[in-house]
């Protein structure tokens, strides 16, 4: 049992320039041509070393069961140091690596005309192709900025779908969001490899239906977080950008989980297979109008980006930088974390940097899958994803399942997923609840984190509350939030189903954590 996390790896001293001969030396399907000899030893290889580690602990069932209570059968409230395993989220939570930490060192704190901001401008240049950079002290706060600019009373966004802050921002500047994602992308069991896809026929028809000049913009989310990290095609992203230049629409790409989503065109498209990871990029940044990403995600840092070719967009929104951010060479950010920023988005370009979190969730999701839990396929980026509406079949969407489901694996393991279901959405004007096209707790797996045997433990336990599913009752609020409840809305048990299932956990475990 391994007591640890990684906060820290080393890669060895690669220049950027290198990642692009490695992106050649790839096989037809894009991955490294690694096989191990005997086929039944075959596992996700890691292409660094561990150099600092965290101390972990686990807390007895009973300890487990009161955090969860105390804090409301919310995983948000849960505190740190109750939690073993925590895949909440991969946002800000990943392994940085040793060239990142190196450069934090050379930082350059000047309020304006920052050679750190100039060093985050070179990477973004060197990754995208773009020469005009905004900075926002994270992702959201692009998201913001982007709303700001141009969101007007009753416009709608389009996207193939939301994101529950995304929408925040659109709706409070009385704006509606509509989705048009395919309708595979909602079907939980599938062999479908880009379910983030757009339906482009149900695009143009909303354009036309509400007309181009109410459509503040179209968004592109690679990594469909909300639908199980689900991956868009390049065939379908650069068709999305031609229907918006069609009608004079700006296109905006949410390229926060691009990397995952470049490795899936890579590994899943044929176009791509011979494709650099920076030909990829550079076409997306050419033909879709702006790009913001969050570089707690992309660049394993801290902050957001907003970029453009075209500095008429970035010149729109430049107001709102200094209004709501900071300065036009901070935005908020801290300077150490911009350092480790342009130094990680360099390592992006690199398949084996990129393809630790695909290949550790696709082991993750054959250990689930060959159990019989009922997890959402093919295996996406960000983590697995339960699907709780098969989890707790007879469970009531107002009953919150994927909640529910979320506070079982916590008790039986100590392992922190986040709820992607009913609960992240928000209700309707009227105050009628939203019920969420799927019902998802989602095992994020930070980068460069967790070992091998910690994934198996997490299948362990899950399995462990699959075979146990008939004990796991509803949860009701006592404290609802109106704005994004999910970050710090609390819940009790319908019932006492959570002292039932420590008992049972007790029954099969005895005195084992």
């Amino acid at each position: 049992m391994v007591f640890f996390k990684v906060i820290m790896f080393a890669i060895g001293r690669v220049p950027a320039d290198i990642f692009e001969k490695r992106n050649i030396n790839q096989n037809n399907n894009g991955k490294m041509p690694v096989k191990f000899y005997k086929s039944e030893n075959q596992v996700p290889l890691e292409m660094h070393k561990v150099r600092v580690v965290q101390k972990l602990r686990l807390l007895p069932v009973e300890e487990r069961l009161r955090a969860i209570q105390d804090a409301g059968n919310n995983t948000f409230l849960l505190q740190n140091r109750d939690v073993y395993l925590d895949m909440l989220t991969d946002s800000g939570v990943n392994g940085m690596s040793d060239l990142q930490t190196a450069a934090m060192f050379q930082a350059d704190d000047s309020y304006a005309g920052s050679e750190t901001f100039n060093r985050v401008k070179a990477a973004v240049k060197e990754v995208f192709g773009c020469d005009n950079v905004l900075p926002a002290h994270q992702g959201r706060a692009c998201e913001n900025i982007l709303a700001e600019a141009y969101v007007k009373p009753g416009q709608v966004a389009i996207m193939n779908f939301h994101f529950t802050t995304t929408k925040a921002h659109i709706t409070r500047l009385g704006g509606e969001v509509i989705e048009v994602v395919s309708r595979k992308g909602l079907e939980p069991t599938s062999d479908n490899p880009f379910k983030g896809d757009f339906d482009l026929e149900e695009l143009k028809a909303t354009i036309e239906k509400h007309g181009a000049e109410n459509v503040a913009f179209v968004r592109i989310e690679a990594g469909t977080n909300l639908i199980g990290g689900q991956p868009v095609s390049l065939e379908n992203m650069l068709a999305v950008a031609d229907i918006c230049h069609k009608y004079k629409i700006k296109s905006v790409l949410d390229a926060s989980l691009l990397q995952d989503n470049v490795y899936f065109m890579k590994t899943r498209e044929a176009q791509c297979k011979y494709m650099t990871t920076r030909e990829i990029y550079h076409l997306l940044a050419s033909k879709i109008d702006i790009i913001y990403f969050s570089a707690r995600k992309l660049g394993f840092s801290r902050g957001g980006i907003i970029c453009s070719v075209d500095a008429k967009y970035t010149n729109e929104m430049m107001e709102y930088i200094p209004l709501y951010e900071g300065f036009l060479t901070y935005g908020g950010m801290e300077v150490r974390s911009m350092e480790a920023l342009a130094q990680g988005l360099y390592e992006s370009l690199d398949m084996e940097y990129i393809n630790q979190g695909p290949e550790f969730i696709s082991y993750l999701v054959k250990e689930l899958d060959d159990y019989g839990v009922p997890v959402i396929t093919p295996a996406g980026g960000l983590g697995a994803h339960l699907n709780c509406s098969a989890f707790v079949p007879d469970m009531p969407h107002d009953q919150y399942p994927a909640a529910a489901v979320g506070a079982a694996i916590y008790i039986a393991g100590g392992i922190r997923g986040m709820e992607r279901g009913t609960v992240s959405e928000q209700r309707e004007a009227d105050g009628t609840e939203r019920f969420a096209e799927l019902e998802l707790q989602r095992l994020a797996v930070p980068r460069r984190v967790y070992t091998l045997s910690q994934i198996k433990y997490v299948a362990d336990r899950v399995k462990w509350v699959w075979d146990n599913r008939h004990i796991i009752g509803g949860l009701q609020w006592t404290m609802e939030p109106k704005v994004l409840r999910f970050f710090f809305g609390r819940m009790k048990e319908i019932g006492h189903w959570q002292e039932d299932l420590v008992a049972k956990f007790k029954e099969d475990f005895g005195d084992s954590l």
